[in-house]
């Protein structure tokens, strides 16, 4: 007892609350060495998370993606299936976290012309039942910056689950650059898929297998002309996610612009008869015309008049006005999820949600075309 206590007032020896002072101290100092690590190590992360701004109530964000997302070490492996996308980018991007791919589709309309000044438009209309949505900016170190816009139902989220409370909340977000529905990026090339009734790829065993949003996401990273974006997708297979076929609008800031379709074994090009080119949900492809029975034929009649009483020529007013119009209504139920405006030529932006034009988001991608 005399060894651990003052002999006069029995409180702890000095050397003994040295000891102890230092024991907690050496506690604090490895607490801090682990919080700076981890933020070292996940400082992208925090970064592009941190980033994450909710633009409108329907459940529409913005993030800008920071530091390398690993498309590059997946065009190495691909995936033959969501399973493996859903391993790739729960090892590479969510350090383990967990993630259900979960893909829509429905009603789409896009359509590419010009405005008075000659600059290259491109509108996108995505119909479906609710799907939150994701404005993406991505700047790869070897690829070109782009915009996106990503469903983020594809990600895990839904009405009742939104990325807007605890960073754990906002996690999956970080899978968004392989989820990609539409986009452009600094080249002026723009693409969206549109669901159709029926596709046929081809398969070449040699190549490397991708599916329908990581397609998306090698030609924003990668092509710089209509001519490469398709090129580029020759050099793969392609799987349609969830079994919902697609096929691709394409265009650039010359004002080229084609269809991509996966027709009876092979990939199809449908190449613009006018000034201006219209893709909905029916197959174009040498004429067939072969739709869903929805209103994929009405939608694009819409759009075509539109264009054609114009002489092709419309200005970012009237392409928000033209998709606000076209945009699917299911009876009660407003399926137009969200609506962009690329402008090929300058990198401006217009996204708007649900069909509410009164309160656009307007942004710049800056171009290096």
């Amino acid at each position: 007892r005399g060894y651990f206590m003052n002999s006069i007032d029995g409180r702890p020896h000095g050397n003994v609350r040295n000891n102890i002072k230092w024991f907690f101290v050496g506690i604090a100092v490895v607490l801090l060495v682990i919080v700076i690590g981890a933020i070292a190590l996940f400082w992208n992360e925090l970064r592009t998370l941190f980033s994450l701004e909710k633009i409108d109530e329907y459940g529409a964000y913005q993030m800008t993606y920071y530091g390398d997302y690993g498309f590059d070490e997946f065009l190495e492996v691909g995936a033959s299936s969501d399973k493996d996308i859903e391993k790739f980018v729960t090892k590479r991007l969510l350090k383990g976290m967990p993630i259900n791919l979960g893909v829509t589709g429905d009603g789409c309309t896009a359509f590419v012309t010009k405005n008075e000044k000659g600059e290259v438009l491109y509108g996108r209309n995505f119909d479906f039942l609710y799907a939150p949505s994701l404005q993406l900016y991505t700047e790869p170190q070897n690829g070109y910056r782009s915009v996106s816009t990503v469903n983020l139902s594809f990600a895990g989220y839904s009405e009742n689950y939104l990325p807007d409370d605890s960073l754990f909340d906002k996690f999956l977000t970080l899978a968004a650059p392989f989820l990609p529905f539409d986009g452009m990026n600094e080249k002026g090339v723009a693409i969206a898929l549109l669901a159709v009734p029926e596709a046929e790829p081809p398969y070449d065993s040699n190549k490397i297998t991708l599916n329908t949003t990581t397609a998306i996401r090698l030609v924003l990273d990668h092509a710089s002309t209509v001519e490469e974006a398709v090129e580029l997708l020759r050099d793969y297979n392609i799987y349609f996610s969830g079994d919902i076929e697609c096929h691709y609008l394409i265009a650039d800031a010359s004002g080229r612009s084609v269809i991509v379709e996966f027709y009876d074994g092979e990939l199809q090009i449908v190449e613009a008869e006018t000034d201006y080119q219209i893709a909905t949900n029916f197959i174009a492809y040498d004429g067939l015309n072969i739709g869903e029975g929805f209103t994929e034929f009405e939608r694009y009649d819409m759009v075509e008049k539109e264009l054609s009483d114009n002489n092709g020529i419309l200005n970012e007013n009237d392409v928000i006005s033209l998709l606000a119009k076209v945009g699917v209504q299911d009876g009660e139920v407003d399926k137009l999820q969200w609506s962009v405006i690329y402008n090929l030529t300058t990198g401006d932006v217009r996204l708007f949600i649900h069909r509410d034009t009164n309160n656009i988001t307007a942004e710049k991608l800056e171009m290096s075309n």
